[in-house]
């Protein structure tokens, strides 16, 4: 197997493209699929301060690591959730990480200050990865403002959005649908969120880490067994392995064509933000959402 650009041995094979590349011209493919995403979606630009969300996992390590290289100013942010040994693995990483960037890394111990994520979710009868959705969301949202960074950089990847879009489709969540977008603009003292991986595969990222031996938690998440989301990328795999490609054109073919997903402002209004009551965030209720989830924990802190 020769690399497609200077026919020396190559690393790596990727059926999508018809190619394979050597180290070398891997690594030019990876931050060109970066580059090509963070332009077409105007994403941020080179002066703008990025706050990226890190997990310990490959995804958004690679990201971190990917945006520096590539000369963008971008600290980190990770949210410990009390996952025992989970997330004090995960954390491990993403200090590591840190260090080897020089890169400052913010540390939120939610799983201190409240409870770990799945006791919080018990008592509020919620599914754990619905209570770690609501918490992750919101620190994101909350350090970026009081830190002030400009955007908030996630590490969603191509198998990421194919399944998050095709379990929307399957159910018809036309509202879903139509923010399933790489960026979500800035509104509202809600500041903006971006997904610069979102053309590359959980395969080319893992040879990115692999190859940078960038050091990532190899671990599912303990609470993400029973996801549906493993379930539709299982599905996409199996079709990705029959007729590659398939995953890249579903989900970047549904971005040219997103407009025939449009909703009329009367389903998807956001002109009614208010303030918490409790913490003074952006909210369409009186009491956010985060601050009714750790309301069930009251009991225990007192």
């Amino acid at each position: 197997m020769k690399c497609r650009v200077c026919k020396s041995l190559a690393v790596i094979s990727l059926p999508r493209h018809n190619s394979a590349f050597c180290k070398e011209h891997f690594f030019e493919f990876f931050y060109n699929q970066v580059k090509k995403a963070i332009k077409e979606f105007r994403m941020f630009r080179p002066s703008e301060r990025i706050l990226v969300c890190v997990s310990g996992g490959k995804d958004s390590l690679s990201l971190w690591h990917a945006l520096t290289v590539l000369g963008y100013p971008a600290d980190g942010l990770y949210i410990d959730l009390g996952i025992g040994g989970y997330s004090e693995k995960s954390k491990e990483m993403a200090e590591k990480m840190a260090n080897l960037l020089g890169r400052r890394l913010i540390i939120v111990e939610f799983g201190r200050e409240y409870a770990p994520v799945n006791v919080v979710a018990k008592r509020a009868r919620r599914s754990e990865c619905s209570a770690c959705g609501t918490i992750k969301r919101y620190y994101f949202n909350r350090v970026a403002l009081e830190e002030g960074y400009d955007v908030v950089a996630t590490g969603h990847n191509l198998d990421d959005e194919a399944a998050r879009l095709l379990g929307n489709i399957l159910r018809w969540h036309i509202p879903f649908i139509a923010k399933q977008l790489p960026v979500l603009e800035e509104e509202n003292e809600l500041k903006k969120k971006v997904k610069p991986l979102c053309r590359l595969t959980e395969q080319e990222i893992a040879a990115y880490a692999f190859l940078n031996r960038i050091s990532y938690i190899r671990d599912e998440c303990p609470m993400s067994q029973d996801s549906t989301s493993l379930l539709y990328k299982r599905a996409l795999n199996l079709i990705e392995a029959e007729s590659p490609g398939t995953k890249h054109f579903f989900y970047l073919e549904f971005l040219k064509q997103r407009d025939i997903f449009s909703v009329s402002p009367t389903n998807h209004d956001r002109t009614g933000i208010k303030r918490c009551e409790i913490c003074g965030s952006a909210s369409q209720t009186d009491i956010c959402s985060f601050c009714r989830l750790v309301s069930y924990l009251q009991p225990l802190k007192t």
